[in-house]
C-alpha cells in the first residue's frame, strides 16, 4: 500500500451549509481544491447509523448518517480522492469513553448484534460501491480500546469484541469479493486497480504500548485477519513522540501489520474563538486543549509549532521498520469556528447522557486559522516525501 496523506473531513457538508470559507495565499478556493494542491490523497469519512432523535432532531457534528456521508464521499471521489470509510456502529460518537449501541439495536443480544454488524456493514459497502465511491480503506469500529457495542462488547469481554469486529470484517471481505467478481454495478473505475480493500482496526492512545499489546494479543487469538493497525495520537492526551515511536515499532515487529495514524492533530494557537461561534458562554464548551494539557506538549501552540509537530511526526513514522508506517489522517482540519457547527446538540447530549455544553472544541487544532486561511502545516504535508 502506498503512503497515505489523509484528512478527516466528516463535517464537510455541515461546514459548507454554515457558510465556512477557505483561502490559500489570500485567494478563496474550494476546500477540496486546497487539499489536492497540498498533496492530500485520501479523505476519511465517519458513518453513524441514525444520528437523529426519535422526534427527528439532529445530533449535529456533521449529521453523518449513511446518506449525508455518502454525498461527501461522492464529492471527494469526483475530486480525485480515495475514501476511508469509518463505520462507528453507533448513532453518534464512538470512542473509548462511549460506545453506545444504535437505538435500533438497543435490545439485541450478542448473536443479534453480530448479525446486525454484518448486515449493516454489507449494506454500507453495497451502498457506497454502487454509488461509485472510491473506497480505498474501511475502518471497522472507531477507537476500540474499550470495545464496542456496550455493554456486550466492553473490555474485558474480548470474545464478544472479536465476534462483532469479525462480523464487520467478513462483510467487507464479502462485498470485496462481489466487487472483484463484477457483481456490483456502478463501482468506481479507479477501484479496478485495487486488488483488495484493506481493513483497519483502530485504537486510541497511540503512546500506550501496554494497552495495544493487551488488546491485539486478545484479538489475534480470536479474530479474522485484518490489514492495518490504526492509532490515534493527540499529544495532549497520548504521551510523547518517544512513546508513540516505541509503540509503532513494537506493533510492526509483533504483528507484522501496516500502521496508520488514523487520527492526529496539533493546535496552532491558544487564542479564544468565542466571537466566531456567537454562543453564550454557558452554551460553548471551549477548546479541548486545556492549559494543563498543553503544558505536556513538546511543541508550542503556534503556527510554527504545529508545522514542526507534523514534521516530527513524519520523522517518527520513518523510524518504523520495513516501512510499515504507511501514513496518517489529520482529524477535522477544516473545522473552523462558524456559527451553527459544533460537536453536539441538545438532542445528542441527551442521547449520550452528557451535560454539555455544545460548541466547537476543535477550531484551534484545524489546519486553517479562524478566518479560514491555510496554515504552514499544509506546506509541510505537501513537501514530505516518504521513502516508500
Amino acid at each position: 500500500m502506498k503512503f497515505v496523506k489523509g484528512m478527516d473531513l466528516s463535517t464537510l457538508a455541515e461546514l459548507e451549509k454554515c457558510g465556512a470559507k477557505y483561502y490559500d495565499n489570500g485567494e478563496e478556493k474550494d476546500i477540496l481544491e486546497i487539499m489536492k494542491s497540498y498533496d492530500v490523497d485520501t479523505i476519511r469519512i465517519r458513518v453513524w447509523n441514525d444520528p437523529w432523535s426519535e422526534t427527528g432532531e439532529s445530533y449535529g457534528a456533521g449529521e453523518n448518517d449513511p446518506k449525508t456521508s455518502l454525498e461527501i464521499a461522492k464529492k471527494v471521489t469526483k475530486a480525485g480522492f480515495g475514501v476511508l470509510l469509518n463505520l462507528h456502529y453507533s448513532d453518534f460518537w464512538a470512542d473509548p469513553g462511549k460506545q453506545f449501541k444504535p437505538k435500533a439495536w438497543e435490545n439485541y443480544g450478542v448473536k443479534e448484534l453480530e448479525q446486525a454488524v454484518y448486515d449493516f456493514t454489507l449494506e454500507m459497502m453495497h451502498l457506497y460501491l454502487e454509488n461509485g465511491v472510491n473506497i480505498t480503506m474501511v475502518q471497522v469500529g472507531n477507537e476500540l480500546s474499550n470495545g464496542l457495542l456496550w455493554p456486550e462488547g466492553k473490555v474485558p469481554n474480548y470474545d464478544n469484541i472479536a465476534t462483532f469486529v469479525n462480523a464487520g470484517i467478513r462483510a467487507v471481505r464479502k462485498a470485496d469479493e462481489e466487487r472483484l467478481a463484477g457483481s456490483i454495478k456502478g463501482v468506481c473505475p479507479q477501484m479496478k486497480e485495487l486488488s483488495k480493500i484493506p481493513v483497519m482496526i483502530h485504537l486510541d492512545n497511540g503512546g500506550n504500548n501496554e494497552m495495544y499489546r493487551d488488546w491485539f494479543d486478545h484479538y489475534v487469538e480470536r479474530g479474522e485477519d485484518f490489514d492495518i493497525i490504526g492509532l490515534s495520537y493527540y499529544p495532549f492526551w497520548h504521551g510523547t513522540f518517544d512513546m508513540l515511536e516505541y509503540n509503532m515499532k513494537d506493533m510492526a515487529e509483533r504483528y507484522h501489520k501496516e500502521l496508520i495514524i488514523a487520527e492526529v492533530s496539533m493546535g496552532f494557537t491558544m487564542e479564544d474563538y468565542a466571537a466566531y461561534e456567537r454562543l453564550a458562554p454557558s452554551e460553548r464548551k471551549g477548546m479541548a486543549t486545556r492549559q494543563e494539557l498543553v503544558d505536556r506538549i513538546e511543541f508550542p501552540m503556534t503556527k510554527e509549532g504545529q508545522r514542526d509537530f507534523m514534521k516530527e511526526l513524519f520523522r517518527r513514522l520513518k523510524q518504523v521498520p520495513e516501512h510499515l508506517a504507511r501514513g496518517f489522517f489529520y482529524w477535522e482540519p477544516a473545522w473552523i469556528p462558524v456559527e451553527g457547527s459544533g460537536w453536539a446538540t441538545k438532542s445528542s447530549l441527551a442521547y449520550i447522557e452528557d451535560p454539555g455544553p455544545c460548541g466547537n472544541e476543535w477550531a484551534n487544532q484545524a489546519l486553517f486559522d479562524y478566518e479560514g486561511h491555510a496554515l504552514p502545516s499544509l506546506a509541510a504535508i505537501r513537501d514530505y516525501q516518504p521513502e516508500i
